[in-house]
C-alpha cells in the first residue's frame, strides 16, 4: 500500500490549509510532484528547508526518494544531501508525524523565488535490498527529520 496523506493538525507547518497533495503529471512520470506552500526566498549559498505538510505510507521494503525539479536544478538549486531519502519508518513518527521536508541548497549567485504552489521536488518509490546475512534489526526510528539512530 502506498499513499499521501496531510499530516496532523498539530504538525501543520506555516499556519497553511490549502495543501496538495503529491500527483504524477503524466500517465508515464516515474515522479510525484510536491509543493511548495509556502512563499521563500532561497539566498546564494544558503539552506532553506521547506516543509510540505505532507506524509507518504509505503511498505516496508521501500523507501521514497526525494530529487529536484529540472526547473529548479537548472537554476542551481539543488537537494542539499544530494537525494532524500524518507524510510517506511518516518512515517506518522512522533516528532513530526513523517512532515517531509525537502531541504534545498542555492549553489547559485542570486536568490530563487519560490512561489506557493510552485513544483519544488518529486519523489519516486523505489524497493530496495538488503543483505542476507545481516543481523536481526530490533531498534525503531523514534524521532523526525534527520532522526535515524547514527552508530
Amino acid at each position: 500500500m502506498r499513499k499521501f496523506e496531510i499530516v496532523s493538525g498539530n504538525f501543520l507547518q506555516y499556519g497553511t490549509k490549502e495543501i496538495k497533495i503529491p500527483f504524477r503529471a503524466t500517465k508515464n512520470s516515474a515522479g510525484y510532484d510536491f509543493f511548495s506552500p509556502i512563499d521563500t526566498i532561497i539566498s546564494p549559498n544558503k539552506i532553506q528547508l521547506i516543509w510540505t505538510n505532507i506524509k507518504a505510507e509505503f511498505n516496508s521494503s521501500e523507501v521514497l526518494m526525494l530529487f529536484v525539479t529540472s526547473k529548479i536544478g537548472k537554476n542551481g538549486v539543488m537537494i542539499a544531501n544530494g537525494t532524500g531519502i524518507i524510510d517506511a519508518d518516518y512515517y506518522s513518527n512522533k516528532n513530526n508525524d513523517g512532515n517531509i521536508g525537502f531541504l534545498l541548497y542555492n549553489f547559485g549567485s542570486s536568490d530563487y523565488k519560490i512561489n506557493k504552489g510552485d513544483k519544488i521536488g518529486q519523489g519516486i518509490f523505489m524497493k530496495f535490498l538488503t543483505v542476507d546475512n545481516e543481523e536481526e534489526i530490533n531498534e525503531t526510528r523514534v524521532g523526525g527529520f534527520g532522526s535515524t539512530i547514527k552508530n
